[in-house]
């Protein structure tokens, strides 16, 4: 469905969000706040305009996404950036690799999401960042109320002119209602082991932006576990001399 729909995938994100998209995607890269040097992460690519605009700061940062033809896309656009087919429930990274993992709007396309932000804290390095850009639960019921009639009667017509493949936007009007809102996926990010958990909504909370922390503490116990079996492999690959036979006595 993704690869169907990536060749016009940003343009009708832009349209459909009514220009919300450039907003969420400063506030987003604001809160990752990457740093030249750093190794970023960035989930659910698409076709690497997030990335992009994390790198303006000097970091380097992959593109990972599920979707081939979303990466195609991206590699065409953006010649020279780093894009990785990778999936989120089983990213092909060492453990403690990136300095903040980030993720916008991929999340709920996740079949097994709680599973993917295990992930996203396995690679993350102790002390890293996590940012989620998800759509999320209008807190106030005018505004969920307007929101829920413009997914139901003007999405479709939007979709009809822009999109490349408009069935599938059908998945992501259903994906949106299904989708838990700001506490529940706060309750998740926590169960993931990530502290330090906080959200804001962005536009009356049709977007929520999900803040989490890889613990910094478990650095000094993974070294004391590195340490402890170091030695023991040290100490039993020692080379200890043969001993010299007994003289036999006469």
């Amino acid at each position: 469905m993704f690869d169907e729909v990536a060749k016009h995938y940003d343009r009708t994100n832009g349209v459909l969000s009514m220009g919300n998209s450039l907003i969420w995607r400063i506030a987003t890269v604001k809160a990752v706040a990457p740093k030249a040097g750093e190794k970023i992460l960035d989930l659910a690519a698409g076709t690497g305009t997030s990335s992009v605009a994390l790198a303006k700061t000097g970091a380097d940062v992959t593109a990972a996404d599920f979707s081939a033809g979303m990466i195609a896309v991206g590699r065409r656009k953006h010649p020279g950036f780093t894009f990785v087919e990778a999936d989120a429930m089983a990213l092909p990274f060492a453990d403690d690799e990136f300095d903040a993992v980030t993720i916008s709007f991929g999340l709920r396309n996740v079949e097994d999401p709680k599973k993917a932000l295990s992930e996203m804290f396995r690679v993350l390095k102790p002390g890293g960042r996590l940012v989620v850009c998800e759509f999320s639960k209008p807190p106030r019921a005018l505004f969920r109320a307007g929101y829920n009639a413009y997914m139901r009667y003007i999405m479709p017509a939007v979709v009809d002119a822009t999109s490349s493949n408009p069935e599938a936007y059908t998945y992501l009007a259903d994906s949106i209602r299904e989708w838990p809102d700001q506490v529940t996926l706060s309750q998740w990010i926590r169960g993931a082991g990530f502290t330090r958990v906080a959200y804001r909504n962005l536009t009356v909370g049709v977007v929520a932006l999900h803040r989490g922390h890889k613990p910094a503490r478990l650095s000094a116990k993974r070294a004391a576990r590195k340490r402890v079996v170091t030695e023991t492999i040290e100490r039993d690959s020692v080379d200890i001399p043969p001993t010299e036979p007994e003289a036999t006595k006469s």
